[in-house]
Parts: C-alpha cells; sequence; structure tokens
C-alpha cells in the first residue's frame, strides 16, 4: 500500500475502541493527533512502545496532542491490554487492516530473516485539520516515543 506522506488529508475513519464504542477521525478534529499502528496488543514490542506513549501522555496532551493506538487486536484484547498497563487512551480496533491500508501501516515486511504480510510498525501525525505533518514507518518499539516528542518539540 501507499504510504501518506505530509501534506496529504488524513483518510477518515470509524472504528471500535476498547469498550466497543465508535470513535470517527472527523470527530477528533480541533486538535492534533498522533495515531501509532501497532501489530499486537501485550506482545513485548508492543507493550513498550504503549506504555512509552501513557508515559509520555502528559506532555503530549499539554502541547494540544490526542493520542490514538491502532491494532487489529478486537475490542475485549484491547480492554485486557489498557487494563492490565493502565493505558489513558484509546485503542481502536482494525480487525480487517482496513484502516492499516489506508494509511500505509500494513504490507511486506522482514520477521526474523523471513518476508511477511502484516502489520508495518507506524505512526502518522495529523494537524488540527486532519492533514498528514509526519508520516513515520518501520520504526521501532523502543525509543520512539522519544523521537516522536522530539519531532513535535514536546519536552
Amino acid at each position: 500500500m501507499a504510504r501518506l506522506e505530509p501534506g496529504t488529508p488524513a483518510p477518515d475513519f470509524t472504528l471500535v475502541d476498547q469498550d466497543d464504542a465508535p470513535v470517527s477521525l472527523h470527530d477528533l478534529r480541533g486538535a492534533p493527533v498522533v495515531l501509532f499502528f501497532y501489530p499486537a496488543a501485550m506482545t513485548p514490542g508492543c507493550t513498550t512502545e504503549a506504555c512509552d506513549f501513557r508515559d509520555s501522555l502528559g506532555p503530549l496532551q499539554a502541547a494540544g496532542y490526542t493520542v490514538v493506538g491502532i491494532s487489529r487486536d478486537d475490542p475485549a484484547t484491547l480492554r485486557r491490554f489498557r487494563e492490565r498497563d493502565a493505558l489513558t487512551y484509546p485503542l481502536l480496533s482494525d480487525p480487517d487492516h482496513a484502516v492499516h491500508d489506508a494509511y500505509g501501516a500494513w504490507g511486506e515486511k522482514m520477521n526474523y530473516g523471513k518476508l511477511v504480510e502484516g502489520v508495518i510498525r507506524s505512526t502518522v501525525i495529523l494537524d488540527a485539520e486532519g492533514v498528514v505533518t509526519h508520516a513515520l514507518y518501520n520504526v521501532k518499539a523502543t525509543g520512539h516515543v522519544a523521537r516522536v516528542r522530539s519531532l513535535l518539540g514536546v519536552g
């Protein structure tokens, strides 16, 4: 799938969160948004990344950002992940990876030396009008949130 580029409008979507409540991107307009796509709840790398976002939520929110995680996990799994790790931002379920596709976060990747198709760990940052300001693909779980904060000038 094609990757998003800065300056392009973000594809709108509606997905359910960990509580089966619908969340639409257009409802988040008016504030910048950090969307991070991760492979699977409660796995080591995804837990590291999710907890780093949790630990950085205060400064990101103080700078006006809304943080949202997106994976293929079902709402019940997302609810367990959120509770287990005290995650305080929405986790959205994209089981058929349609939103992953639209954002370029699904495709071929190397996994333990093999070419496989799956989730490409990615973060897309949108301005208050829903336009892409940064699109980061094939990111590493460790240290990624610090890089996002640096890019955004959030101390």
